[in-house]
């Protein structure tokens, strides 16, 4: 166990359903004009849900603005729209309401809305300027309708800069939503696929966040709670998608996102980023999926240890085996998870990946998303990767 750490999580979660009622009397909205930040696809408004925040929010007797192009991979292009269009209308904090892709660029819209040059100089990684923000961000709130990234519970932002194929994750004290709001409800019109490609998101930050080498205690109990939960309620979202099944994935998917602020996810989110960074249609959960079982596979084979815990927490009974059997135990379980939340068939080439793209993903992998690989509990190089690529690829 690991008992030298920080712990720092000043997020105020509103969590069960109906709460997102309490948008109309919460003390605690952190302003007074909110820029209203949703996804391009029209779900928001389909489902009624942007009509009910913008009528809690009016009374709230907050005003709000509304952005409405972000994309399913997000792009700096939009997080500086966005920013623009929170100066010009004078937005004091910013509400991200959506999936993980419009929470984290509310987050990112939060902070170009109050800081000099463009968004990628304050990346930390690849091409980005490295440079602190100087002036913080504008309070967030968020309001997930998904569960999958945990984003309303960490610090973390992805943004894809899409002339140099770099998606990287970034974040500080500022980028943790002030306040939100986890509502089951909302998240009972999540069609079945996207159910099943946020709820193994949530899943591998869960499992990531455990075998990471800054794991510590309270991120490795919500870790293993959070892969229980998802391990039997994910395949009955998906299939049936009732409120109980719902709500159980709304607090594995938060706990997670917990997780995230208290441990870091490994380098098989780093070689996820590479290949939606080259091919945005990818969803960000079937992109972990379709590496996840060549990836672990590897890693158990490299270093086992922890892998019999996750095992454990997904039900495989591991009791009688060695550490080896039991880190392929979990490898098993995986598989079957992933079958029964009908992802099975699924593969690279489905997106028109070609094989002669996976030492570009490699290198991008270290170079974009390089940090990872040094918490992941084996040393993986570029050949490593490349052959995790390969055998995903096959």
């Amino acid at each position: 166990m690991n008992l030298s750490f920080s712990y720092y999580m000043p997020t105020r979660i509103l969590f069960g359903c109906g709460k997102l009622n309490e948008l109309k009397t919460t003390p605690y909205l952190p302003g007074k004009k909110a820029l209203v930040v949703i996804g391009a696809s029209g779900a928001m408004r389909k489902y009624g849900h942007l009509e009910r925040v913008l009528t809690c929010l009016k009374d709230s007797g907050v005003e709000a603005v509304v952005y409405d192009k972000i994309q399913p991979n997000p792009v700096t292009e939009h997080i500086e729209e966005g920013a623009a269009v929170a100066k010009q209308n004078h937005c004091d904090f910013v509400l991200g309401l959506g999936g993980g892709s419009t929470l984290d660029s509310a987050k990112s819209i939060a902070v170009m809305a109050v800081n000099p040059g463009r968004y990628w100089d304050y990346i930390m990684r690849g091409s980005g300027g490295r440079k602190t923000p100087p002036n913080g961000a504008l309070p967030i709130v968020a309001i997930t309708t998904t569960a999958g990234t945990g984003t309303e519970a960490d610090p973390w932002t992805v943004i894809t800069k899409s002339d140099t194929n770099e998606k990287i994750g970034w974040g500080n004290d500022w980028t943790f939503p002030r306040l939100s709001i986890v509502d089951p409800e909302l998240m009972l019109s999540v069609p079945a696929g996207t159910t099943a490609y946020t709820g193994m998101d949530a899943f591998f930050h869960s499992v990531e966040t455990y075998l990471a080498t800054v794991h510590q205690p309270t991120s490795d109990h919500l870790a293993l709670e959070a892969i229980s939960l998802i391990t039997k309620y994910l395949p009955i979202a998906v299939n049936d998608g009732n409120v109980e099944a719902r709500t159980k994935l709304a607090w594995a998917n938060t706990a997670a996102g917990i997780c995230q602020s208290l441990s870091r996810c490994i380098s098989h989110h780093s070689l996820e980023h590479a290949v939606s960074a080259y091919y945005p249609s990818v969803a960000h959960g079937a992109g972990l999926t379709m590496l996840s079982v060549s990836y672990f596979s590897h890693l158990a084979e490299r270093n086992p240890a922890r892998f019999g815990d996750l095992a454990r927490a997904m039900g495989e009974n591991v009791t009688t085996l060695q550490e080896k059997e039991q880190a392929m135990a979990f490898v098993a379980g995986l598989k079957k998870l992933i079958k029964n939340v009908g992802l099975e068939q699924e593969r690279l080439a489905d997106f028109g990946v070609k094989r002669s793209d996976l030492r570009t993903f490699a290198e991008n992998a270290f170079y974009a998303m390089g940090s990872l690989f040094d918490i992941t509990p084996a040393k993986l190089g570029i050949e490593d990767v490349l052959a995790i690529y390969e055998n995903a690829y096959a």
